[in-house]
């Protein structure tokens, strides 16, 4: 979430120069910049119909805390599922991020316990879960690897996250540096299991996706960050028909510059409809996805439908809205076939509470966000490479 401060950055770079373009801004962010990023991103996310979200905060320079964004989701009323990341491989170690964007491992496990007994909420209709979760695994090394998945599985609803198989030049580099393909790995540093999900996994091979599908892992699909950098579309119906779980993710708002949900719905369908067949993915599947699957992704059984039993999480649109009018044949399908000019929701209740009324979010002053979140986004932009700290490096003139 913290990337809401950085979009548009890199415009025509893959995942790797992305990355060491945006790091040396990352570099500077400090604990009052994560707050405001999350809080902002939480927003985006509730209005376009999101209630209960998860975000990877694998940064940890200057002093951000994993606190920041629980203060911020705390305060605008969403079901969060944070993860405690790490980057402890830097560029000196062979890994891709500059050294001052490291932590210490013995460290960060002393703060995932910290954490955990702070935070972690195992109740029914919790709001706040924690889960762990380096940020790739060739970022940390497998001792690590091995202590965070010993870790969370001491304590109930704990889970594990991490990204896996983003890039076709990513997966050669891990597979480089752990010596073995991706399933072996996972197998040998115990990632294997109901509690672990990924996000991305664009480029596994048959036998990978059979073992996610056997060992119960999900995937998070992030289709618009997967088409902004270049990296190659999931295989979404070989996941599906092997059995995989999938759910979806707005991944980070600089890779795909938006955090709105629907809108990866959307994608989700269309981008499989690319390869000639309409019956690919239809609206509900995809839907059924962002709701049903993104819940069990992060354990949960109390959420992601409207039914007895289940959390008070509710969203609706108005269906007199310009974008929705002549879509009354099936209104649910219309809010992916008709997006882009539907807009954001009109009521959001989560956990009961109503966020959203009347297209308004209701805890907290939006404009007054804004303004701190540009301010904050222009001081760390500045730290940018030179040819984007004044918004330039666009190829095509202004209009």
């Amino acid at each position: 979430m913290w990337q809401s401060l950085t979009r548009c950055i890199a415009q025509e770079s893959k995942l790797l120069e992305w990355l060491t373009t945006l790091y040396p801004a990352w570099a500077h962010l400090t604990g009052h910049d994560v707050y405001t990023a999350c809080k902002l991103a939480m927003a985006e996310l509730i209005l376009s119909g999101c209630t209960t979200t998860s975000d990877h905060l694998y940064l940890y320079p200057n002093d951000v805390t994993l606190d920041d964004s629980i203060r911020a989701a705390r305060e605008i009323g969403i079901r969060f599922h944070p993860t405690r990341g790490v980057t402890s491989l830097g560029l000196s170690k062979g890994g891709v991020a500059p050294d001052s964007c490291t932590e210490d491992e013995a460290a960060c496990l002393s703060d995932m316990h910290r954490c955990i007994g702070e935070f972690h909420d195992n109740s029914r209709y919790s709001m706040l879960r924690m889960a762990l979760a380096p940020s790739t695994c060739f970022n940390v090394t497998d001792e690590l690897m091995v202590s965070t998945a010993r870790l969370a599985r001491r304590h109930p609803g704990v889970r594990l996250h991490t990204h896996l198989a983003e890039t076709e030049e990513e997966t050669a580099l891990a597979q480089r540096i752990c010596g073995c393909g991706l399933g072996e790995h996972l197998r040998d540093v115990e990632w294997e299991g109901e509690d672990v999900w990924f996000a991305h996994c664009c480029f596994l091979d048959k036998a990978e996706v059979q073992q996610l599908a056997e060992k119960g892992m999900g995937v998070a699909h992030c289709p618009s960050s997967n088409l902004r950098l270049a990296s190659g579309i999931a295989p979404l119906k070989a996941l599906l028909r092997a059995g995989v779980n999938v759910g979806l993710g707005v991944d980070g708002t600089a890779s795909s510059g938006s955090g709105h949900l629907l809108q990866e719905a959307r994608m989700s369908m269309l981008l499989q409809r690319a390869s000639g067949s309409a019956q690919a993915m239809g609206a509900h599947d995809s839907l059924t996805m962002a709701t049903e699957g993104g819940a069990r992704n992060l354990g949960r059984n109390d959420i992601g439908k409207i039914a007895p039993g289940f959390a008070a999480d509710i969203v609706a649109w108005r269906m007199d809205a310009l974008g929705f009018s002549g879509s009354g044949r099936d209104p649910v399908a219309a809010l992916l076939f008709c997006t882009p000019s539907v807009g954001l929701v009109d009521l959001s209740v989560i956990n009961g509470h109503t966020v959203v009324q009347d297209g308004q979010l209701l805890t907290l002053n939006l404009q007054s966000l804004i303004k701190e979140h540009r301010a904050c986004s222009e001081r760390l932009c500045q730290h940018l490479p030179s040819s984007w700290r004044a918004g330039g490096n666009c190829s095509a003139s202004p209009l």
